[in-house]
C-alpha cells in the first residue's frame, strides 16, 4: 500500500499521494445511482482518495467509504466503485503501465463485458 505523506503547513495540511514515482492521476466522477463495472489490472495498482461517500467493491468485499477515506487495490484484485443516491468523486493514482486495455471487466451493467469475461 502506498502511503500519503501528511504535511501541516501555517495554513493548513498538505497530502502527497506520489513523490518523484511514474504514475497517472485522474479524477473520476460517478452519476447518482451508477456504478463502474466490476474490473482488474493486469499491470497497474490503483489508490483511491474519495472527495465523497460512496460504495465500493475490493474483491468479494462491499463497504462503505466516506469523503477523506484512501483505499489501494492490487493488480489482479477485482474492483469498482459504486455511488448511491449522490455524484460520487474520487482521485485514482495508478503505478504501474498505464494502459485502458490492461481492464478486464467482469461484470459490466452498460453491456461491455465479453461473454467470456461474464460471471
Amino acid at each position: 500500500m502506498v502511503k500519503i505523506k501528511i504535511d501541516k503547513r501555517p495554513w493548513g495540511v498538505e497530502k502527497i499521494f506520489a513523490l518523484n514515482k511514474k504514475c497517472s492521476i485522474k479524477l473520476l466522477t460517478v452519476k447518482p445511482n451508477q456504478e463502474l463495472s466490476l474490473q482488474s489490472h493486469k499491470h497497474r495498482q490503483e489508490n483511491w482518495y474519495f472527495l465523497d461517500n460512496a460504495r465500493v467493491q475490493v474483491g468479494d468485499k462491499k463497504f462503505n467509504v466516506k469523503a477523506g477515506d484512501f483505499i489501494s487495490v492490487k493488480k489482479r484484485q477485482k474492483h469498482r466503485v459504486i455511488s448511491k443516491s449522490n455524484i460520487a468523486r474520487f482521485i485514482e493514482i495508478s503505478f504501474g503501465k498505464f494502459d485502458e486495455k490492461d481492464e478486464v471487466r467482469y461484470e459490466d451493467r452498460y453491456g461491455r463485458a465479453t461473454a467470456s469475461e461474464k460471471k
